[in-house]
């Protein structure tokens, strides 16, 4: 599809010039109509792949006001094209127009929805685009729009719980490391000399700083640089060495304090998602094949794929779970119960609203929790480098005869 370069003219005056994806330059200068533009001049600026659209990302607002909108639309009784282009045309340009624009070029050129969506899997995961299809083969597109709305927002409001807690230890680690950073490398290189020539002798606490000042001195790079370093090498390593990735997740969710509250983040998320595309008409196995790719741990991962493996053998879901070992005790009796009520998309629902309900509480309990014990961790830098400082003045002047 044709990239075009542009210059338009908005009502105030103001000449804009600017690149757009359009089928044809009649479909361009309408799209610019609907912004408020006159469109002055143009010309084919790429007749290129579009694979870097497939490639960017959208915010997850975007993609959440997106689907709450076609989800009306749709149920109000209006086409898919039609509501595609009422959502392009209402949105002010930007990356996510174009993506729409090449959505609906698709659709026109023989396209289903799910399959037009599929080719920009940067923005629409596996999750989306099936159950998009399972909404086209049902006729329940509404339905299946309104609960993955649901099932965004949800998210979003998950990911902002657990981003609070990290800007107050964010914000004291930075001035920290400020501080510390500040005092060894210009104070204590000044108070070097003064401290060397009191004559008396030098505290264990004062040459473990006095080397620690050196190192920071000497070797500022290293020590700025070196946890950079240190981050994409296991990065790195962990994407493509699967054991060392297992090694890594399974550290991740034991760590003190967050290991637990990523536990629960993830398994949330998991049982969302599998009793949303149960509920979807989508079969036990391909929900456990699909769910298994959205946790985002190696561990977890390996253990839906192990219990779905068990179950294609003929077991029951509970069993399967259960041997394997992994999942928390209130998820197989949830499992259990589903199973022998048959709904299971109730059951799971249930297991995500309350591991939801949970990492709400903690993350309530461990912000505030986090405050003193990082005030105390800074107290108490501070006063080691001011005893280390002070104790050989206060020691060499307690020996000064009158």
């Amino acid at each position: 599809m044709p990239d075009y370069k542009f210059k338009t003219i908005d009502e105030a005056g103001k000449i804009r010039t600017d690149t757009m994806i359009a089928s044809n330059p009649m479909e361009l200068e309408k799209r610019l109509g609907t912004m408020g533009f006159d469109l002055l001049s143009y010309e084919e600026h790429i007749k290129a792949s579009n694979n870097w659209l497939k490639r960017k990302k959208i915010s997850r607002r975007e993609l959440i006001n997106f689907t709450f909108h076609i989800e009306q639309l749709i149920k109000s009784g209006v086409p898919l094209l039609d509501s595609l282009k009422d959502i392009r045309d209402s949105l002010d340009y930007s990356h996510f127009t174009d993506v729409l624009q090449t959505v609906i070029d698709d659709i026109e050129g023989g396209k289903t929805l799910s399959l037009a969506l599929a080719d920009h899997p940067y923005i629409f995961d596996k999750v989306y685009v099936t159950l998009i299809r399972v909404g086209e083969e049902t006729g329940r597109l509404a339905q299946v729009l309104n609960e993955l709305a649901e099932t965004l927002r949800w998210q979003d409001e998950l990911a902002s719980h657990t981003k609070k807690i990290m800007i107050y230890p964010m914000i004291v680690s930075g001035v920290v490391l400020g501080v510390v950073a500040f005092l060894m490398i210009y104070l204590m290189p000044q108070l070097l000399p003064f401290i060397k020539n009191i004559g008396s002798e030098i505290p264990l606490h004062t040459r473990i700083l006095l080397s620690v000042s050196d190192a920071f001195v000497n070797y500022w790079y290293v020590i700025l640089f070196l946890p950079i370093l240190m981050y994409l090498t296991v990065r790195f390593v962990a994407k493509r060495n699967k054991e060392f990735a297992y090694y890594l997740d399974g550290i991740k969710l034991k760590l003190w304090l967050f290991g637990p509250l990523m536990t629960k983040v993830k398994l949330a998320r998991f049982a969302n998602y599998f009793a949303m595309m149960y509920s979807s008409g989508i079969t036990v196995l391909d929900a456990l094949q699909i769910s298994k790719d959205m946790v985002d741990s190696e561990v977890l991962s390996e253990s839906i794929k192990t219990a779905r493996s068990k179950i294609a053998d003929g077991k029951q879901i509970s069993e399967s779970f259960e041997s394997v070992g992994v999942f928390p005790s209130m998820i197989v009796r949830m499992l259990k119960i589903g199973e022998d009520t048959g709904q299971m998309d109730e059951a799971l629902l249930n297991v995500s609203y309350f591991y939801n309900r949970e990492v709400r509480e903690s993350i309530d309990k461990l912000e505030p929790a986090m405050m003193p014990m990082l005030t105390v961790i800074l107290g108490g830098i501070m006063m080691w480098i001011m005893t280390s400082v002070l104790g050989p003045v206060y020691d060499a002047v307690a020996n000064v005869k009158l």
